[in-house]
């Protein structure tokens, strides 16, 4: 946390969440929602992948929100097996279009959270308001059944995961002829590597894959 962050509490469906924002320098271009990893195994909103994605997107201009899980840190609760995080992620998000509206959203998470994020983006899709792009690091896949996603999603994997075999990945993204990010050397925590995602999102933010003519038409 520092001057550019702010605490907060929101009521979800199992009791107070805990959140944190960071703000851009200047008037922000966007919302972004960050979901960190599985709070069985230790994950927090804290988790250095997690303030890596809030840190990128504060850099692309974004106001960055994320919320510990239910009960994980100061939030209310017990783990709901995605499905009450994905409620919770969904009050965060109608929370900061109230703040901010008429912004784009994006949403990102990592392992576990790629999950709630799959999960959040179809019902915005089902009600007609789908996310603006999605980032999706160590996705899922294999663990639990990460939703399709956009073809401009950015997906970016580690080549030894440990946790998420990169088989796996491949497998999920496969029939969705969907792109996948291998970082040389990277574990599911990307030690070391935390820059890489750094710098693939920002890179990779404002452009989009071509798309197919025939399928367009």
């Amino acid at each position: 946390m520092n001057k550019n962050s702010e605490k907060f509490t929101l009521q979800g469906g199992a009791g107070l969440m805990e959140g944190l924002i960071d703000f851009p320098k200047q008037t922000p271009r966007g919302i972004a929602l960050v979901a960190h990893p599985h709070p069985l195994y230790g994950g927090t909103m804290d988790n250095k992948v997690a303030q890596t994605l809030a840190r990128t997107f504060v850099g692309l201009g974004y106001v960055a929100a994320r919320i510990n899980f239910r009960g994980v840190g100061a939030s209310e609760g017990e783990h709901d097996h995605g499905h009450g995080e994905t409620d919770d992620m969904a009050v965060l998000l109608q929370y900061m279009q109230q703040r901010y509206p008429g912004l784009p959203v994006a949403l990102s998470g990592f392992s576990f959270g790629t999950f709630v994020m799959g999960r959040l983006q179809e019902q915005l899709v089902a009600a007609g308001a789908p996310a603006e792009r999605l980032v999706m690091i160590g996705t899922a896949a294999g663990k639990w059944d990460v939703a399709k996603v956009p073809a401009d999603t950015i997906v970016i994997h580690g080549e030894l995961d440990e946790t998420i075999p990169l088989k796996d990945v491949f497998d999920w993204a496969r029939p969705q002829d969907l792109p996948v990010i291998v970082i040389p050397g990277a574990d599911h925590f990307f030690h070391r590597k935390l820059q890489h995602i750094k710098g693939w999102v920002s890179q990779l933010w404002h452009t989009r894959p071509e798309q197919d003519t025939a399928t367009a038409a």
